[in-house]
């Protein structure tokens, strides 16, 4: 029986769009290992007792966030560092994304990714420009996969026609009152009725902060198990700034607009048409039909898996 063991984004950590990644994640680990044994471990706190478990693994998965990083020692972005490193030779990266825009690599990182970038695998990375980095500092083992979420994406799914509703999301931690603004203004002038899901723990506070006449019964629950039963029971559209709200919107077949904010979903749009856009752009986009034509990359998605068989 092979011991599967999984760095979860979830644990200790109160962005719902980790909740929406590790369930792709373990969805395509569950079919790829439909008999293996599944060790959840935190991705940030990397214990004692957590390596005892990591030793015992015959592969460590990690995927879906925006961990890659040009200062590691100055940005933590999981919990592994040059002096715990050494346990996690079976390290297979499934998504990972490069954090921001960045130039030039420092040493520290350099060699922490030497250690962790075992030749023996193909590691999956979210989108090119983390793919060019890596490349850049020689690993020629790296697939363009694009994240996990997208990967059962079915574009005949996904509607075309304008809903009378719409489910908006703004992020706490990446603010603009006046992009921010233009969403909610957006949203009011082309439905009927507009609702909001909270996916991160700021999200009401900043929302109520903008002066604008929300009512409190128009929020869905920060809870996955809402924002689920809530778009399968409703023809809805969805229009805003988190980028994985967006995607399990996609997910569910709904007509979907994410507001770029940030390299993640820039990149996704560059790679595999992702529906994301400035805010002035949707201006005319939003009222008319819209055909979903996201390209997944099956072939790399499948040559990744292959590499376990």
């Amino acid at each position: 029986m092979k011991i599967i063991s999984v760095l979860d984004t979830t644990i200790s950590d109160y962005n719902m769009g980790n909740q929406i990644i590790m369930d792709a994640i373990y969805d395509n680990l569950y079919d790829m290992f439909p008999e293996a044994f599944f060790y959840k471990h935190p991705y940030m706190e990397i214990t004692k007792h957590t390596l005892d478990y990591i030793r015992q693994a015959d592969f460590v998965f990690f995927g879906g966030t925006n961990s890659l990083c040009p200062e590691m020692e100055k940005y933590t972005q999981w919990g592994i560092d040059l002096k715990n490193a050494k346990y996690f030779k079976k390290l297979v990266l499934m998504g990972i994304g490069w954090w921001q825009y960045s130039n030039k690599t420092s040493g520290y990182s350099q060699k922490l990714y030497k250690k962790l970038l075992d030749n023996c695998f193909l590691h999956s990375v979210r989108d090119e420009y983390s793919k060019n980095k890596l490349n850049s500092m020689g690993y020629t083992n790296i697939i363009n996969t694009g994240c996990p979420t997208l990967w059962n994406i079915d574009n005949s799914r996904i509607e075309s026609a304008k809903s009378n509703k719409v489910i908006c999301t703004l992020t706490d931690y990446n603010k603009d009152e006046i992009r921010d603004k233009k969403i909610i203004e957006m949203a009011y002038k082309n439905y009927d009725k507009v609702f909001y899901w909270l996916q991160g723990v700021g999200d009401y506070s900043y929302i109520k902060s903008l002066d604008i006449s929300v009512k409190d019964e128009n929020f869905i629950p920060p809870r996955i198990g809402c924002y689920n039963d809530f778009l399968e029971r409703n023809s809805v559209d969805y229009l805003g700034t988190r980028l994985h709200g967006g995607i399990r919107a996609l997910q569910k077949g709904k007509r979907t607009f994410i507001v770029i904010v940030d390299n993640r979903a820039q990149e996704m749009k560059i790679d595999f048409d992702l529906p994301a856009f400035s805010i002035d752009d949707l201006n005319d986009i939003i009222k008319n039909d819209y055909k979903f034509n996201i390209q997944i990359p099956h072939d790399n998605i499948n040559k990744w898996k292959m590499q376990f068989n």
